[in-house]
């Protein structure tokens, strides 16, 4: 499967042109759940690598308009991944302790250790997205020079996507590999999802009205990700788009990803040093023994 497509590094991309829609032949509905579940496979036995060895984490950042199938990407891809070794965090509305704090510091408090996959089921980009659409919330948040609405200008913005590239940088430099995905859906298709919530009972306790009031912002979330992800895409920590309105496609292309970026750290098992394979062996002398 071609994967290099579904890559952004720098700004020189229209998120208005990038396809929405599954663009690569890959077999039927079935070859690609098998597949995917081969990639599950895989994700579990490189995660036992990464959990014991400790040196290195992962943390997944999930991004994507209401009903991009950022839950269920999760449930299908990470299905059997040992939970001792893996976590999910969710960025809703600031609580008045994190907004007493800077913007990032509620999400150091969800930083996985070293040795796990920590998904982040939205982030800290939705201080870059809802913000930027919704800019009078900034005026409630007690924040240095921000005082009117004019004072949300681009040169805020600027220093936020500043500071989130250099977090980024930060968590490389920990140990930390930084997975990004955008889960790119079209208009059309979050409407269809939205009629499926609503028709079917056993879907309607993921309805919420507010969902239908954004999507009236479409297009100003639309520009709010352009400007996010343009600004934010790096050689280092790349913005991975994947169309969204197959939510087959989509997994399958997520799992691929993170298998192929996952065996780039060249995985292993600890091996133990002499004093430590000694005491191994002595222990296996003492089990043996007669009781």
């Amino acid at each position: 499967m071609k994967l290099k497509q579904y890559r952004f590094t720098d700004a020189d991309f229209d998120l208005a042109e990038v396809s929405t829609t599954p663009d690569q032949e890959l077999g039927s509905l079935s070859d690609q759940k098998k597949q995917i579940a081969a990639n599950s496979k895989q994700l579990k036995t490189l995660q036992k690598k990464l959990f014991a060895n400790r040196q290195q984490g992962l943390v997944i950042i999930l991004q994507g308009m209401d009903a991009a199938g950022k839950d269920s990407l999760v449930a299908h891809v990470f299905a059997g991944i040992n939970p001792a070794g893996f976590q999910i965090a969710s960025f809703k509305q600031p609580t008045s302790e994190e907004l007493a704090h800077d913007f990032l510091w509620r999400i150091n408090q969800k930083l996985p250790e070293r040795g796990m996959i920590g998904i982040f089921n939205r982030s800290y980009y939705e201080d870059v997205l809802i913000s930027r659409v919704h800019p009078e919330i900034l005026l409630h948040e007690n924040l240095p020079k921000i005082h009117q609405l004019d004072d949300v200008d681009d040169e805020f913005f600027n220093h936020r996507y500043q500071d989130i590239r250099h977090y980024e940088e930060y968590l490389n430099h920990c140990g930390y590999e930084v997975i990004k995905f955008f889960l790119h859906i079209s208009k059309d298709e979050q409407k269809k999802r939205f009629e499926s919530r609503i028709a079917r009972p056993e879907k309607n306790w993921k309805f919420s009205p507010s969902d239908i009031r954004e999507r009236h912002y479409w297009d100003s979330y639309q520009e709010a990700y352009q400007m996010a992800l343009s600004k934010t895409a790096t050689k280092a920590n790349p913005w991975y788009i994947i169309p969204g309105d197959s939510k087959d496609f989509e997994r399958l292309v997520a799992s691929n990803l993170l298998v192929e970026r996952l065996k780039k750290l060249d995985l292993e098992f600890p091996k133990m040093d002499e004093h430590s394979e000694a005491e191994m062996h002595k222990a296996w002398d003492e089990l043996q023994r007669k009781e």
